[in-house]
């Protein structure tokens, strides 16, 4: 049985810890957090392999946010630690599919649900999410859509 993120992630801090890393450390306790604060959620000790990659996506999406925010007010100091954070918390995210994989996912669903137009664009993008959940980001399967349907 391989070991959850929790523990994952726990061993990670104690290496963290330990070589004094106190960037990734501090990444690897907000990821903890999250993790904590979802179990107290659904009153759960162990998550399901799904629930821990959406704690994962929504962190790594929360980290880009911030990242275009500080970059467009130009506080690249800020910017820098929350790319830094986005770094660890990659490590951990499902393997994340490349445009073009996206685009070939995407491409099946419009020929299976045989949607034409950009005003087919919510049946798509439905089956997309639920098809391609964790594995890429939201934004992503969206332009792709977008794109093939115009």
């Amino acid at each position: 049985m391989s070991m959850s993120l929790k523990e994952t992630i726990d061993t990670e801090i104690k290496k963290a810890m330990l070589a004094r890393e106190k960037d990734r450390l501090r990444a690897l306790r907000s990821i903890k957090s999250a993790i904590l604060l979802a179990e107290t959620e659904k009153k759960d000790v162990s998550l399901s392999q799904d629930r821990e990659a959406e704690i994962l996506i929504k962190a790594a999406k929360q980290r880009r946010d911030s990242i275009e925010i500080y970059e467009q007010q130009n506080r690249n100091d800020l910017a820098e630690t929350e790319i830094e954070e986005l770094k660890v918390i990659e490590e951990f995210l499902p393997k994340q599919l490349s445009e073009e994989e996206v685009k070939i996912e995407v491409e099946k669903i419009i020929a299976k649900i045989g949607a034409s137009s950009v005003a087919d664009l919510g049946k798509v993008m439905g089956a997309a999410m639920g098809s391609l959940k964790g594995k890429t980001d939201g934004k992503v399967i969206s332009s792709v859509a977008k794109a093939l349907l115009s």
